[in-house]
């Protein structure tokens, strides 16, 4: 099983702006649906009711945060996710969560047992 790296408090709030944008989660469901490394910029653009100029600066913020990767094909740059990243946001989102939710329910469950 490949090593995924954690992402520290810096790193997760960096991805996290890249996120903060609908046309950027747009653009990481198309990539998911592509074949590995098969989707250009025109490809992303032919699925958003964007001009393509618009779409590569969505893709240089996901680049940025390291969420997306590019391989030169020739003239064109095609554009895959990164697996391992997407896989280590998930981690680290989960986990903040999950240690939120158990932090919020340890201070609720003592105030329900008290008398009132």
């Amino acid at each position: 099983m490949k090593q995924i790296n954690p992402l520290q408090d810096d790193d997760l709030a960096n991805v996290m702006r890249a996120l903060g944008h609908p046309v950027r989660l747009s653009i990481l469901r198309i990539l998911a649906q592509q074949r590995q490394g098969d989707c250009c910029c025109t490809d992303v653009t032919q699925c958003l009711p964007l001009a393509q100029s618009t779409v590569s600066q969505h893709i240089k913020v996901l680049l940025d945060a390291g969420l997306v990767e590019r391989q030169a094909r020739g003239t064109r740059n095609c554009y895959s996710l990164r697996a391992d990243r997407v896989e280590a946001l998930g981690t680290a989102c989960s986990g903040l969560f999950s240690g939120l939710s158990a932090e919020l329910a340890s201070r609720v469950a003592p105030a329900l047992t008290e008398p009132a």
